[in-house]
C-alpha cells in the first residue's frame, strides 16, 4: 500500500503525541501547550468569561479534560455549534495508595488496581514506566497545588510464569488482578525500608520536600515508544491510540480549520473507560454549561441557547473494531471495516451509538465530498459490544449526533494496531466538517 509523505507525517506527529500523553492528565496538557501555541486564550472554570466573535478559547476540567472552542460568527441562534467529541482517558494500571510490598524472598512490588478493561495479558514482560498527577500543599487546604510527574524510564515489569511452571498456559489462563498483575520494581536486601518509598521517589524526581506531598495518582504505562509498521509502514503499532487519535485528529482539525460559521468545539472528556460518570465525564452538564456560557458572552438570551443548540451537530470520535485477520468470524457477516479502508459510522439498533439515518447520511456526505471512502461498523447481533460518549453526551445534549472512528485492531491491547491512511482520513473529514 503506497503511503504519502504528509499521511506518514501526520501519523509519526500523532505517535509523539501519544508519547507525551501517558495519561489522561498529560494528554490535556499536550492540547494545552497546543493550544497556548495558536494562540488560544485559557478560560477558567470558575471566573468571569470575555467571549468575542473572532476569539478562540479554552477551558480545562480536573486536568484531564478540556474544551477548546472557536467563535466564528455571533449568528449561533441559527449556525449552531459544530461539536466534536473524544475521550484523553484508557486503560490502564493504577498504582494504590501506600502501594509498598515486599516479600521475603526480596522481591519489592507496587500495589496496583486495573483502570477500565484491558486485555491483561498484554501488559505481561514489558518494561513500564510511572506518570500522573501529583497533589502538594498550597496556600490554603482549599487549594492545593498539583505538578505531573513522569518517571521516563522503564521501572517496573510484570513477570509472566514460565512455561515450565503453568504447562496449560498456551490453553489460556485467566488472570487475578490482585495476585498476577502486581509490578515488579526491584530486588532489596533486609535493611531495605519500604515505608515511604513511593513518596520519596515522587520528591527525588520533582526536587520537592517529601512533606509538602499529600497525595498521588501514578499509572504505569508501557515504556516503549510506539512506531509505523507493515511492509509499507501502513500500521501505526502504539499504546493508547483508543482514544488519543481522536483528541490529536480533532484538535488538528481544529486548529487547522479557517471556519466562519458558528462555534467550532473540540471536547475532551476523562473516564469513558470507566462509565463517564464524573464531574469531567461526558455525563456530566460540562459540555452543556460551557455551550451557553458561550451564549451568554456573546449577549445571548436563553432562548438563544437553545435555538443554537437545536441547530448544532456533533461527531462522537471514538475508535472501530476491524476486521480481525485471524478470526474474521467475531465480525458481523456484512458490515466488516479494514485497517485503512477509511473512518467508520458505528451503529446499534440498541443506541449503544447515536447514530440514526439522518446523522449517518450527513457524515457520509461530508466524506464523499472530500473523496474518502466511509465504512459501516456494526457488531454481530450475538455478540454485546461497547459503547462511547455519543450517547452518554445525548442525555444532557439533545442534539443530532453521529458516532464515528477510525478502525483499529488489538483495541484495548497495551499496544493497539491502527492505519497511517485512516488517521488521515478522519482528521480530513473532521476538518472539513469544521468548514461546512
Amino acid at each position: 500500500m503506497k503511503i504519502e509523505k504528509k499521511e506518514r507525517e501526520f501519523a509519526n506527529d500523532l505517535i509523539e503525541f501519544i508519547y507525551k500523553s501517558p495519561t489522561a492528565f498529560h494528554c490535556i496538557e499536550t492540547c494545552r501547550n497546543m493550544l497556548d501555541e495558536k494562540g488560544f486564550e485559557r478560560l477558567h472554570i470558575a471566573g468571569k468569561w470575555d467571549v468575542k466573535k473572532g476569539g478562540k478559547y479554552y477551558v480545562e476540567k480536573n486536568s484531564s479534560a478540556i474544551i477548546a472552542f472557536t467563535v466564528n460568527s455571533e449568528n449561533i441562534e441559527e449556525e449552531g455549534f459544530g461539536i466534536i467529541g473524544s475521550h484523553s482517558d484508557f486503560p490502564a494500571i493504577k498504582i494504590k495508595p501506600s502501594p509498598e510490598m515486599v516479600q521475603s524472598e526480596g522481591y519489592f512490588k507496587l500495589n496496583t488496581e486495573i483502570y477500565g478493561g484491558p486485555i491483561l495479558n498484554t501488559w505481561m514482560d514489558r518494561p513500564l514506566a510511572v506518570a500522573g498527577r501529583v497533589v502538594t500543599k498550597g496556600k490554603s487546604p482549599l487549594r492545593p497545588e498539583e505538578t505531573l510527574i513522569n518517571i521516563k524510564r522503564p521501572v517496573a515489569v510484570i513477570p509472566n510464569l514460565a512455561i515450565h511452571m503453568n504447562r496449560e498456559v498456551n490453553k489460556g489462563i485467566e488472570l487475578n488482578r490482585q495476585i498476577d498483575m502486581i509490578p515488579l520494581v526491584s530486588t532489596v536486601g533486609k535493611q531495605f525500608k519500604k515505608e515511604g518509598f513511593i513518596k520519596n521517589l515522587i520528591a527525588d524526581e520533582l526536587e520537592i520536600d517529601i512533606e509538602s506531598i499529600i497525595d498521588f495518582e501514578l499509572y504505569f504505562y508501557e515504556y516503549e515508544k510506539g512506531m509505523l509498521c507493515g511492509l509499507d509502514g501502513e500500521f501505526i503499532s502504539a499504546p493508547r491510540l483508543d482514544n488519543i487519535s481522536m483528541v490529536h485528529a480533532s484538535l488538528n482539525a481544529l486548529l487547522a480549520s479557517r471556519a466562519d460559521r458558528g462555534v467550532s468545539i473540540v471536547c475532551v472528556f476523562d473516564n469513558e473507560e470507566v462509565g463517564s460518570s464524573t464531574k469531567q465525564g461526558a455525563d456530566s452538564p460540562m459540555l452543556r454549561n460551557v455551550m451557553e456560557r458561550i451564549c451568554i458572552g456573546l449577549g445571548k438570551d436563553r432562548d438563544g441557547f437553545f435555538r443554537g443548540m437545536y441547530n448544532s451537530f456533533m461527531i462522537s470520535a471514538d475508535l472501530a473494531h476491524a476486521v480481525h485477520p485471524n478470526k474474521p468470524e467475531k465480525s458481523d457477516p456484512t458490515s466488516r471495516p479494514v485497517v485503512n479502508g477509511g473512518p467508520a459510522i458505528k451503529l446499534s439498533a440498541n443506541q449503544s451509538y447515536t447514530t440514526d439515518g439522518l446523522s449517518a447520511s450527513i457524515y457520509e456526505s461530508i466524506c464523499e465530498g472530500e473523496k474518502i471512502p466511509c465504512q459501516r461498523f456494526l457488531n454481530r447481533s450475538d455478540e454485546r459490544g461497547g459503547s462511547t460518549i455519543g450517547p452518554i453526551s445525548s442525555t444532557h445534549l439533545d442534539i443530532q449526533s453521529v458516532d464515528v472512528g477510525s478502525p483499529v485492531l488489538a483495541m484495548h491491547s497495551a499496544r493497539e494496531l491502527g492505519g497511517v491512511k485512516d488517521h488521515s482520513m478522519i482528521y480530513r473529514s473532521f476538518l472539513k466538517f469544521f468548514e461546512l
